[in-house]
């Protein structure tokens, strides 16, 4: 049986992976015809019918060429499906981030490091910048868009910093104003497009928890949500420019 997990904790800088401990035992939802309430982690489109078993997630073969399957509505996916669809895409993954804080953030000792100093000396040779880097050499797009206030948070103006290394590693990172996006009337959310055919949901409701979901309806949200962001962005060295 797959196994499903909260992420304790919430962090920006990197895939969003946070520690994880394994979930109390929880009935993954599937399209159905019941007529009981969804869990609000996993509710994104019509009601599901409750299941006996956990199923496989599928998410990650997804995004693999020869894993074509029918295609699923949301559904929780484990630490490791999740982080595996890094490596998995084919194209390129697209990130919203729209929190004040993140949580995980500030227990790093990068983030005490910036508070005294201003800024923080990151090491671009640890495993997750060589995967990313590996995976930009690929010819793969890593791309975000972060969502930041007038004035700036504390975490915000940590993570402008961190943006030095996610671009140093090939990311592309572009920030839109708080104002702007409220005027577009985007949603305030976090999540990963993949492939533009696989999107993770990252929700933060106490425990961090993450649907991955290939229905039409959230797939199309999320394409307007991407297309308004990157227009209205600018490049995050730019900010205030």
């Amino acid at each position: 049986m797959a196994r499903h997990f909260w992420k304790v904790g919430t962090n920006s800088g990197n895939n969003g992976c946070h520690p994880v401990h394994p979930a109390r035992r929880r009935h993954v939802r599937r399209s159905g015809g019941s007529r009981h309430r969804p869990c609000r982690a996993c509710s994104t489109g019509p009601r599901r019918r409750r299941v006996r078993r956990h199923r496989p997630a599928r998410a990650a073969r997804e995004l693999r060429p020869e894993g074509a399957r029918a295609r699923v509505p949301s559904h929780l996916i484990s630490f490791d499906e999740f982080d595996g669809m890094f490596t998995a895409l084919r194209h390129s993954a697209w990130r919203l981030e729209s929190r004040r804080r993140y949580a995980w953030d500030e227990q790093q000792g990068t983030y005490r490091q910036f508070l005294a100093d201003g800024r923080v000396d990151w090491d671009l040779n640890d495993p997750w910048c060589q995967e990313r880097r590996e995976q930009t050499a690929l010819g793969k797009r890593f791309e975000r868009v972060r969502v930041v206030d007038e004035p700036l948070t504390e975490g915000q103006r940590y993570l402008l910093d961190n943006a030095r290394r996610n671009a140093a590693v090939g990311e592309v990172i572009r920030v839109l104003a708080r104002s702007k996006a409220d005027e577009l009337g985007l949603p305030c959310e976090d999540f990963w497009l993949f492939d533009a055919r696989v999107v993770a949901l990252l929700r933060f409701d106490g425990a961090t928890r993450c649907p991955a979901s290939t229905s039409s309806p959230t797939l199309w949200r999320c394409f307007g949500t991407r297309e308004a962001a990157w227009h209205h962005s600018v490049p995050y060295d730019e900010l205030g420019g």
